[in-house]
């Protein structure tokens, strides 16, 4: 049985009208997708990736109460900082630090510090300085003896950050000074907590995987 022109016309409307809405959502799902990858290209990390877990570890608080890391995780992103107040750039990202944590404290995500130096005592005074007499908005762990920061993490150099999901998946490493108030950073921790994330990894600050692309003049 042969269709009418009609017919005809009728079904070419209707595969073109549905050929134009895959098209429609497909390049809106890139769209999303390199939106959300975004501040991760412009972070531009040392090592960016879904495929390893931070392992857990106790170390004691500033009130010398030992804490374990896998206390923070729960619901939303942790960021984990190295420093030392003998590590000049630690001083010099620690205000904007200090700030990041008050504006994502607002969003449940916590930021965990760990200080290789003796205890709250050796550096009560560096930190009343560099916060301008602040109360600390992050949480301080020590670790005198290195055996978390250089055994556990292999950090030998500080600053060092990571960001972490809800689960404890590293999801960035930064090496160095960074201004962690930015909109870049703040927008890599938000993208860290939305379900979908982004799926481009990174090894010594250089996109990888097939999705490398998604960095393109973004970095």
């Amino acid at each position: 049985m042969l269709m009418k022109p009609a017919h005809i016309a009728q079904l070419l409307f209707i595969i073109a009208a549905a050929a134009g809405v895959y098209v429609f959502v497909r390049a809106a799902s890139n769209d999303h997708v390199r939106a959300g990858c975004q501040a991760l290209c412009q972070l531009q990390p040392a090592y960016a990736g879904r495929d390893r877990r931070v392992p857990d570890f106790t170390l004691p608080d500033m009130n010398g109460k030992p804490v374990a890391f896998s206390s923070f995780l729960g619901d939303k992103p942790v960021v984990l900082n190295f420093w030392t107040k003998s590590c000049k750039p630690c001083l010099e990202e620690m205000p904007a630090l200090q700030e990041m944590a008050a504006i994502v404290a607002k969003d449940g995500v916590k930021v965990v510090t760990i200080c290789t130096d003796e205890g709250p005592e050796d550096v009560k005074d560096t930190l009343a300085v560099v916060l301008q007499g602040q109360k600390p908005r992050f949480e301080i762990l020590f670790d005198p003896e290195t055996e978390v920061v250089t055994d556990k993490f292999g950090t030998t150099l500080y600053p060092e950050t990571w960001v972490l999901d809800s689960e404890g998946i590293i999801r960035a490493r930064v090496d160095g000074k960074r201004d962690w108030s930015s909109a870049i950073t703040l927008e890599f921790i938000e993208m860290v907590g939305r379900p979908a994330g982004c799926t481009v990894s990174f090894t010594k600050g250089k996109p990888q995987g097939p999705q490398r692309g998604l960095c393109d003049n973004l970095i």
